[in-house]
């Protein structure tokens, strides 16, 4: 394991803002982290890269204590924005990976490499001011992964981007994981943390609520999701055994059931009262999962 965490506990005067976290996050993969706001992701996350130091509790990277000896080779990038408004991005850079122990070539070298993968090579002469701010988060992007790191931290790494500008990041996140990047991300989206990462963590008012590997976590959850596309009206099948939700859509209805055996009930009562022309049966989404266990107390 890349990342331990074992009884992590950070408390500020009265107030527990992490509260007994225990997790191990594996080498070489992308590890989520859910919340909402004021469940313990950035404090968490400002304790990994020794910034906070916990109150209880130990943090190992690769069996040994986080110090300014490894930090070179931890990469953040923070949910606040935390760019020199009136450098240059190359100014920036250049500052940057030399904080880092870069070469200049080094850094011009990868600069480029970046800027041209997000498609912004004339960026490099401009003030970070006069970017828009999806391009100032590509920006923030690339001084966190501008010397490579080991282990990349993203808090929140596609809010405020355009879903073009999301995928493009999605796949320089998905390269850096493939290249051996650890890395831990966070987000409020469900369907990027679902797309991306194998293990997660759920977390709700400083303590972990699930933990494991996505699989494992839905698996477990037991219930499913049907959708029911007809062209007749579907609302007699909330009332059905087993069903625990329901939602009526413009085509049809979403059921949620208590176990797969239910879906055999329903597909026979829909059998002879007319044309069906979607029946699926699917796994529970991450956003169930997470409803059931946070409630919908999040933004």
């Amino acid at each position: 394991m890349a990342l331990q965490l074992d009884g992590v506990t950070k408390k500020f005067g009265q107030f527990t803002a992490v509260n007994n976290l225990t997790l191990a996050i594996p080498e070489k993969e992308i590890f989520g982290f859910l919340g909402a706001n004021g469940a313990g992701k950035t404090t968490t996350f400002r304790m990994i890269l020794g910034l906070l130091n916990p109150s209880e509790g130990s943090i190992k990277w690769n069996g040994k204590e986080i110090n300014y000896d490894v930090s070179d080779q931890i990469g953040y990038l923070p949910e606040e924005r935390g760019l020199y408004p009136k450098l240059k991005v190359k100014e920036q850079l250049l500052y940057l990976g030399r904080l880092k122990g870069m070469q200049k070539q080094t850094i011009e070298e990868e600069m480029n490499y970046w800027l041209d993968r997000f498609k912004v090579p004339e960026f490099a002469n401009k003030k970070v001011e006069e970017l828009s701010k999806g391009n100032q988060q590509k920006i923030q992007f690339i001084t966190a992964v501008l010397h490579k790191p080991k282990l990349l931290i993203l808090d929140e790494a596609f809010s405020g981007l355009d879903p073009v500008n999301v995928e493009m990041l999605k796949d320089a996140v998905i390269d850096l994981k493939e290249k051996g990047t650890s890395i831990v991300f966070s987000s409020h989206r469900m369907e990027h943390v679902e797309e991306l990462c194998n293990f997660l963590c759920i977390m709700h008012k400083g303590k972990p609520v699930v933990h494991g590997s996505l699989k494992e976590i839905k698996r477990s959850f037991g219930k499913k999701n049907i959708v029911v596309h007809a062209d007749y009206d579907l609302s007699f099948l909330t009332n059905m055994p087993g069903v625990t939700k329901s939602r009526k859509t413009t085509s049809g209805v979403h059921l949620q059931i208590s176990g797969e055996e239910v879906s055999q009930s329903i597909f026979t009562e829909l059998h002879n009262k007319g044309f069906v022309r979607k029946f699926e049966l699917e796994e529970p989404s991450l956003n169930d999962i997470f409803i059931e266990k946070v409630g919908a107390a999040y933004e």
